[in-house]
């Protein structure tokens, strides 16, 4: 999507997509063949034709240890993936990975810190809760990533303040801040953007729409969603694109994938060299149980988010194409 511009002029491309879990072998083994190898296969090409790549990693990259909490059949799932597979986000094109989420403390202190050094070793950037931020120079630009999530903070929408703050003091150290973060309810149910605060089986959620507006006015260029396990609406917001829920992309057999979970969303965008957004496309796949992503002719994804944005966001100056394509209304479409 980089088009012809040079690279004296050149924006940055992002693709990205929700949650990523290739497997678990906790409590039941359930893990793809091929140690995972393949299971990205399908969208490798269109992680590596963009300048960045990002993805939320569900459960911790380790092996043995203990659980730090009990499985509760439908309100509580643990994942542990072997750390591996950290090799096989790399060679997909993934650059970066979230931590700020509810499954990446699964297995405790030990298991975070194995998550954190199978990624070292394999190459992909991440950032989590608190600490690292990950950043990147691209054709001079340089780029930061932020994860926040919900629950205790310091990276916590449910307490937006300190990170708020967090945002305002990073944004002008960099020429593009991107956020991602991991809040929201969940489920089939939890389709639309709900106005202010949203919970999940009681626990508090976070305010999306209020977080990512204010986040944009203190200096983010780009707010990606996830957690919900569906996709949900996108919005332009001050020139600023935010996708409030990009679901599951790559959850083998540990996450729901019926009906509208199943959805499996690739977004890639287009930023100027100021963070505004340009233009953006949908590549829409489709999981069903355990396996991994393949392409959907339907557009399913594309089709569902499209209809969502207008029925949640219809003041959003957004024009969506027939292909997947979205840009700002008005904006003419460039000849090929």
């Amino acid at each position: 999507m980089a088009g012809t511009a040079s690279a004296q002029t050149a924006g940055l491309t992002v693709a990205a997509v929700g949650d990523v879990m290739m497997g678990s072998d906790f409590p039941t083994p359930r893990l793809p063949k091929d140690q995972g190898r393949n299971l990205l296969t399908p969208a490798a090409p269109l992680f590596q034709g963009a300048d960045l790549a990002l993805a939320n990693l569900e459960g911790p990259l380790f092996s043995g240890g203990d659980p730090a909490k009990e499985p509760l059949k439908g309100r509580r799932y643990l994942f542990r993936t072997p750390p591996s597979y950290a090799r096989n986000l790399k060679k997909a094109g993934i650059s970066f990975v979230s931590l700020a989420n509810n499954h990446a403390l699964d297995f405790g202190r030990d298991g975070l810190t194995s998550t954190r050094e199978a990624l070292d070793a394999a190459g992909v950037a991440y950032a989590g809760k608190s600490g690292q931020v990950a950043e990147f120079q691209v054709r001079g630009l340089k780029v930061a990533v932020l994860a926040l999530g919900f629950g205790a903070g310091p990276r916590s929408i449910v307490y937006p303040e300190r990170a708020l703050a967090e945002v305002a003091e990073l944004a002008p150290r960099y020429d593009i801040l991107i956020l991602s973060v991991h809040a929201g309810a969940e489920g089939r149910g939890a389709l639309h953007v709900a106005p202010g605060p949203e919970t999940f089986l009681n626990e508090p959620r976070g305010d999306l729409v209020r977080f990512a507006h204010a986040a944009i006015d203190r200096g983010a260029a780009l707010v990606l969603g996830h957690g919900p396990h569906v996709p949900r609406a996108l919005e332009l917001y001050k020139g600023r694109l935010i996708a409030y829920s990009l679901g599951n992309f790559a959850t083998y057999g540990g996450v729901s994938v019926v009906g509208e979970s199943g959805y499996a969303p690739l977004i890639t965008v287009q930023l100027s060299r100021d963070g505004s957004f340009e233009k953006g496309r949908v590549d829409s796949f489709l999981q069903t149980f355990q396996r991994g992503p393949v392409r959907d002719p339907k557009q399913r994804a594309y089709r569902l988010m499209r209809r969502l944005s207008t029925e949640d966001f219809p003041g959003s100056p957004l024009s969506f194409g027939p292909d997947g394509e979205f840009r700002a209304a008005g904006t003419p479409k460039p000849k090929e």
